[in-house]
């Protein structure tokens, strides 16, 4: 269990902090919903979120079966919608660094991405695209 503390600090921003390790998060509102955006909005926290997830339960698979994914990085965009503002879509694009992943990694990657916390936890209104590019 983790504990998140969160301060408005006035002018559409938040601090949070992680009580455990005292890492602080400064959150804006974005331009198209009256804010700055000088820093990530809480809607772009989710998305970097579902990102880090992903990679995070990778690693743990790939950990586990004596395979790396080090470099490997994921695109994260946003499609916001109205009525009510919500995130309707997330585009997700994995570039793994390499090409020389066997058949069965690319299966355990494609099954961690699935298994993620994050991932199990969003709307099923929610459209989620998932891309995968290796080398």
């Amino acid at each position: 269990m983790a504990t998140i503390r969160t301060t408005y600090k006035g002018n559409l921003r938040t601090e949070a902090e992680h009580l455990q390790s005292g890492a602080k998060i400064i959150t804006d509102a974005p331009t198209d919903n009256q804010g700055k955006g000088e820093t990530f909005s809480p809607t772009d926290m989710f998305a970097a979120a579902y990102a880090s997830c992903a990679l995070t339960i990778i690693g743990i698979a790939t950990q586990t079966h004596k395979f790396d994914i080090d470099g490997t990085i994921v695109e994260t965009t946003k499609v916001m919608g109205n009525s009510p503002r919500r995130i309707v879509e997330l585009i997700l694009h994995f570039k793994f660094p390499h090409d020389n992943y066997s058949d069965k990694e690319k299966k355990i990657i494609e099954g961690a991405i699935k298994a993620c916390p994050v991932a199990n936890s969003v709307s099923q209104e929610m459209t989620i695209t998932r891309t995968l590019s290796f080398g």
